[in-house]
């Protein structure tokens, strides 16, 4: 009789037993079967160790049943749940900064249930570009010529450094070598985007005549970085905008801001710079978080000068979508998945389906034409190998004996032989009505080299 891990049913005959049934029917076979095998082996661990005896299959088969639906809600759960926040913190990065508001989360809800214009110019009725949505309206709110929209502040600075400096040097207070959450450091976003870090000044002081001196042939653009998450008091001193500003338009050098927390508009209790600000001082280009003080989603927008935004735009980087999606996105990306694994159906997800009917379209399509250029490739084909039997070099004695003789040689006498020699064969071109009678109706293209019947083994 059968003992310990012995008694443990199989994977099919566990499926089989009503409840499980009902369980497969509810959460899906794959994830049903997966977390059969979890509980068997879980079993199957206990007994090996001696701390569980049971006497037959159906004792097992109970054991498994009984943890199979607690496992499958644990592991179908989302991992993304509501909190109160109580750290005193209003826009904290670790609970999801800024919650979305009523009129955004409607809005969201109305378009997200189904398909909208995203690429597609609706005026035009052709394909169009998913940043003129939001571009407009940020240039609108900031006073910048054009805005790009990303999906975070980190990845802004990384696209307009790479798009602005790559290969050159960027000159930088070393006060403002910030590091911000998530372990995203300004020298290795500075690194990472090409260009070469050139610090200026010391960590508590940094004066104007600093960045002047470091500045060189290879200098692309100067950087200014708002330290938003810390604050040195004491014996400090720090240059002014307007300041870094006009040296960058007396050497004709565009200045570059990060201010992190996104503040568009002056607000009582809260010493942040804004956006307007930077704008109307000159700054050719400004980086701000679009989850924090914006109150959006998790983004990154670049707003400034139109000749500079252009040059970013246009940045392999902006089209290859490197960076990673806002909570949002993670959010309806999981549901999504969760309710595709329940299902146990990945042949039901539309995108599955419309990218099956473009492969049959696609396949239909190349049908069509290959029937329509049949003819013509096929009389191509039969020129190109007549051709290649005109002109082909003599060849090697095969293995049966006989060798064609090529046109050159052609006549009674091939290489000092004679017909009676050895059988050789005289090919025999196929145009002409001569040609067509010597072969008296054959389709053979190969005549005996002497007149008369083919010889046996012939052609």
């Amino acid at each position: 009789m059968p003992s310990g891990p012995r008694l443990i049913p199989s994977i099919e005959q566990l499926r089989q037993r009503p409840a499980v049934r009902r369980l497969e029917a509810r959460y899906g076979r794959d994830a049903t079967v997966q977390a059969i095998r979890a509980e068997a082996a879980a079993l199957r661990e206990r007994l090996a160790a001696s701390a569980l005896e049971l006497r037959d299959a159906a004792g097992a088969a109970e054991r498994i049943e009984a943890g199979l639906e607690a496992r499958l809600h644990a592991d179908l759960a989302p991992s993304l749940q509501p909190v109160v926040n109580a750290s005193g913190v209003i826009v904290h990065t670790n609970l999801g900064r800024a919650p979305l508001g009523p009129a955004a989360i409607a809005r969201l809800g109305a378009l997200a249930s189904g398909y909208t214009n995203l690429e597609y110019d609706l005026s035009s009725g052709r394909r169009g570009s998913r940043a003129v949505h939001a571009s407009r309206l940020l240039a609108r709110l900031t006073g910048a010529e054009a805005a790009v929209v990303v999906n975070n502040n980190a990845a802004a600075v990384l696209l307009a450094l790479a798009a602005l400096a790559a290969g050159r040097e960027v000159v930088i207070s070393r006060g403002e070598l910030v590091e911000i959450g998530g372990g995203f450091r300004v020298p290795d976003v500075l690194r990472q985007s090409g260009a070469v870090l050139r610090e200026v000044g010391t960590t508590n002081r940094t004066r104007a005549a600093d960045y002047a001196a470091a500045i060189g042939d290879h200098t692309a653009l100067l950087l200014r970085v708002h330290p938003s998450n810390f604050r040195i008091e004491g014996f400090t001193e720090r240059p002014a905008l307007k300041e870094i500003v006009d040296l960058g338009r007396r050497v004709d050098l565009p200045v570059v801001e990060d201010l992190g927390s996104g503040q568009l508009a002056p607000v009582a209790g809260i010493e942040e710079p804004t956006v307007s600000r930077s704008i109307e001082a000159g700054v050719a280009v400004c980086t701000f978080s679009g989850d924090k003080l914006l109150g959006g989603p998790q983004a990154g927008v670049i707003a400034g000068r139109r000749t500079q935004l252009d040059r970013i735009r246009s940045h392999p980087g902006r089209q290859a979508d490197l960076r990673r999606a806002g909570g949002d996105a993670d959010r309806a990306r999981g549901r999504t998945r969760r309710r595709q694994r329940a299902s146990g159906a990945d042949d039901r997800d539309p995108g599955r389906r419309a990218g099956d009917a473009r492969r049959r379209a696609s396949i239909t399509a190349g049908r069509r034409r290959g029937a329509q250029g049949l003819g013509r490739l096929h009389r191509g084909h039969r020129r190109r190998r007549k051709h290649a039997r005109r002109h082909a070099p003599e060849p090697r004695p095969g293995r049966r004996g006989r060798r064609p003789v090529p046109r050159r040689a052609r006549g009674s006498v091939a290489r000092g032989r004679t017909a009676g020699d050895r059988p050789h064969c005289r090919r025999a071109s196929t145009a002409g009505p001569a040609n067509r009678r010597a072969r008296g109706g054959r389709s053979c293209r190969y005549l005996p080299h002497a007149t008369g019947a083919p010889e046996a083994g012939g052609h």
